[in-house]
């Protein structure tokens, strides 16, 4: 065949804004023709941003998007001869739910295809089938093809590539669609962002198209939306060579490629830059899913500064780096509420870091206050306020004061807790789970450790103190506390955890050394109570976690949409 250019156009849709989708879409468009573009791909649901959720449900909402989609139909007028492959909701015919998950090429101001989603995930944070019909639709074709130029076109949306190599579903669209031979494949995506998914797309995808001999394109969604994060790093593939080309990953950006005889180049002809087989180091990857998550959940949310209660320890002060990087630290706020049992080490600690990272710090006591509170309760009831009901005061009066904040000066107020500490309910409900977004909730605290000291790498200096770093993690609400005291060392904890929570989930990358490490750790009973113990935690804490703020996504299996347990359920671990 001749020479097609094609243009992968991975966005960052906002859910819901269906006009500012639409002008991103058409600038898109535009740079594809000034760069000699024939066909331009947009990421599954471009129009609305995956996912709509229960806003597909409301009949305002499916009439704006036809408006919008009858506009982006006339818009596409505006670009000659380029055909635009855009996801959108449609309405679809015959019976079942009435909305399909669609793929529409226009052209000239017409629709020249349509295709309905045939695979509709419902496992981990997806949940499809709750509005869609899967395709094809009655008296439609299965198998999409369209001749654009010289090629001859066939398409997929998302999950109707992921299944190809697998027995997850009855149908398989791609294997269809290699019948019939086209020269290309394009397939639209909204795939969320969790370690290693990068790695699995290419493997999967490059495997489907040396099975099936086919070149293909795989555009991506970008951008955080709620928890998820989703990393664009759009690519092209050829049977013989694999993946040829990589978008950028956590950005925008249009990209055009050429195709003639079946081989990706550069849009003059010119080979591609090789694509390195690794991706991000682990902890450079949490790093800028993290500032991406914050910064467009901030934006979208109305939110131009943050806030952070520093307590002089870890998560706090990782926290805080963080949402400098994200958010420039002139818009990041500390503050650091000492109570009676506070180090003056950490208040120290608190101040060193704050003038590491160039940000203003707010000290607010709270001695008086817990005290304040003490003497009423044993005035009201006629008893102390002691033990756990007086360490889990100080935290709901930090996470009162820090929510005073918010509300007076409009800072979203970000918590601080990481997985180790959410899966085990360390932590006090309505007092340190106040905020609106946690940063670290997907991150074990060992990991949290580490990704101190990547910064500091990368940085080249000291943003987080060593000091920080180096000393024993505490609470700090009773006298000389130390988290040990309640958990197991972190580095035992994590293992464990990493089991129960994620199991099968976990990446090829670290399964092997983690199961090895809970083999060893579980053995004899003193082990089998140590995990039966930690499991038991797990279980009565869930909610907690059902109360606390979103969590941002990174890894197989997070807190959240994507691990739904029930709160009042028999679990035969904390039976008594």
């Amino acid at each position: 065949m001749n020479a097609l250019r094609i243009s992968l156009a991975q966005l960052n849709p906002t859910i819901g804004d269906l006009e500012g989708n639409s002008a991103l879409m058409l600038a898109a468009a535009r740079q594809a023709q000034a760069e000699g573009a024939q066909l331009v791909v947009f990421p599954e649901l471009s129009l609305t941003g995956y996912s709509p959720g229960d806003l597909l449900l409301e009949a305002d909402f499916l009439a704006r998007v036809e408006a919008a989609l009858a506009a982006l139909v006339e818009a596409s007028r505006s670009t000659p001869g380029l055909y635009w492959v855009v996801g959108a909701p449609t309405r679809r015919r015959g019976p079942g739910k009435p909305l399909a998950n669609s793929l529409l090429v226009l052209q000239d101001g017409q629709q020249r295809l349509s295709y309905a989603k045939q695979l509709l995930p419902t496992y981990n944070v997806f949940d499809e089938r709750r509005y869609f019909e899967p395709g094809p639709e009655p008296g439609a074709d299965p198998v999409p093809l369209l001749q654009i130029g010289p090629a001859r076109v066939g398409f997929l949306i998302c999950e109707d590539g992921w299944n190809d190599a697998g027995q997850d579903y009855p149908v398989n669209p791609f294997a269809a669609l290699a019948q019939a031979a086209p020269d290309l494949v394009v397939s639209i995506n909204a795939s969320p962002s969790s370690i290693g998914k990068r790695e699995q797309r290419h493997a999967l995808f490059a495997a489907a198209s040396r099975r099936h001999g086919l070149p293909m394109v795989y555009v991506n969604q970008v951008g955080g939306h709620d928890q998820l994060v989703f990393d664009g790093a759009s690519f092209a593939v050829s049977p013989e060579a694999g993946v040829v080309f990589e978008s950028p990953r956590f950005a925008q950006s249009v990209d055009t490629l050429l195709l003639a005889n079946g081989r990706f180049s550069a849009p003059d002809g010119s080979p591609l830059a090789p694509v390195p087989a690794a991706g991000l180091p682990v902890m450079e990857f949490y790093r800028r899913q993290i500032v991406l998550g914050l910064q467009d959940y901030a934006r979208r949310c109305g939110f131009r500064k943050a806030l952070v209660g520093s307590s002089g320890g870890i998560d706090s002060a990782l926290t805080l780096a963080l949402a400098v990087e994200a958010l420039g630290a002139k818009n990041v706020t500390a503050v650091t509420l000492p109570s009676r049992y506070s180090s003056a080490g950490s208040v120290d600690d608190s101040v060193a870091l704050c003038a590491n990272l160039g940000i203003t710090l707010h000290t607010h006591p709270i001695r008086d206050l817990v005290q304040t509170y003490e003497a009423g309760f044993a005035a009201a009831f006629g008893s102390p306020l002691q033990g756990l009901a007086l360490e889990n005061l100080q935290a709901r009066v930090r996470g009162t004061v820090l929510m005073e904040y918010s509300n007076s000066f409009g800072h979203l107020l970000l918590t601080t807790g990481n997985k180790s500490e959410i899966s085990v309910g360390y932590c006090t409900l309505y007092g340190d789970t106040n905020g609106g977004l946690g940063l670290i909730g997907d991150l074990y605290k060992t990991e949290v450790f580490d990704l101190c000291r990547h910064l500091n790498a990368s940085a080249g200096r000291e943003l987080i103190p060593v000091a920080i770093i180096d000393k024993p993690p505490s609470a700090e609400l009773a006298p000389d506390q130390k988290d040990t005291d309640s958990l197991p060392p972190y580095p035992v904890l994590d293992v464990i955890l990493k089991v129960l929570i994620e199991g099968e989930r976990l990446g090829k990358d670290e399964k092997a050394a983690v199961q090895a490490e809970y083999a060893a750790l579980s053995a004899g009973p003193e082990g089998l109570a140590l995990v039966a113990r930690i499991r038991r935690l797990i279980d009565r804490n869930e909610y907690k976690r059902r109360q606390a703020p979103p969590i941002l996504r990174l890894r197989g299996r997070a807190f959240g949409s994507g691990r739904q347990m029930p709160i009042a359920a028999f679990y035969p671990a904390f039976q008594p």
